[in-house]
């Protein structure tokens, strides 16, 4: 005891820290590879939770929509020599998420069918768009330049899905916050009561498509 005690007061370099990182750029890559990482473990949680019945449907799929979205962002930030794919980053991390591997190479929720056409990438699409805008409003951005990029795709990507009826009282609601955005230039913001009213439109509006979702 009394030689490790000696060790440590001759030697206090035994004490330092010992960081993964010496440049700002490996903390970068390490903190990438943490995102995704965290996304996968995420994912496979999600998905033995659908399996015991612990999560409802719509919740699953708007979740599930969600992680593979994000996925797709991290593992760009990732994507290497050393990691061509997720499955090679996965093995070399020993990530054991067999479910969440298989929802990434199949990149749907499980709840959505694949049809073999644009239906099912679009209602994944869909479900992703709502809430990422929602999260916006909810973070106060109500920049226009930083809301119609979004609400954009969301509303040309509803106009494109035929089971959407043209009448639809969420697509309704998208379309007229579309023609708001459209209208105002660039650096104008949302008020407080617009960005209110925005997110209590956007969350009926998703609440309606998943109503319509469940009715198919």
């Amino acid at each position: 005891m009394n030689s490790q005690h000696h060790d440590v007061s001759v030697r206090p370099e035994l004490l330092e820290e010992i960081k993964l990182y010496k440049t700002a750029q490996e903390r970068e890559k390490y903190d990438n590879q943490a995102e995704l990482y965290a996304v996968i473990k995420t994912l496979q949680c999600l998905e033995k939770a659908y399996i015991k019945d612990s999560v409802l449907p719509k919740e699953y799929t708007a979740a599930c929509s969600k992680l593979l979205v994000q996925n797709k962002a991290a593992f760009k930030q990732v994507k290497c020599e050393e990691f061509p794919n997720v499955e090679s980053f996965m093995k070399s991390m020993r990530l054991n998420c067999p479910a969440a591997l298989e929802r990434i190479k199949e990149d749907r929720p499980i709840t959505i069918k694949d049809d073999k056409g644009s239906t099912s990438r679009g209602i994944a699409d869909i479900v992703s768009l709502f809430i990422t805008v929602m999260d916006r409003l909810r973070l106060d951005i109500r920049a226009c330049d930083e809301l119609l990029h979004d609400v954009t795709d969301l509303h040309s990507t509803m106009s494109r899905l035929s089971m959407i009826p043209s009448d639809f009282e969420g697509k309704v609601k998208v379309d007229e916050w579309y023609r708001i955005l459209r209208d105002m230039s660039a650096h104008e913001t949302l008020d407080e009561n617009q960005a209110r009213q925005m997110i209590c439109d956007f969350e009926a509006a998703y609440a309606a498509f998943n109503r319509l979702l469940q009715s198919h």
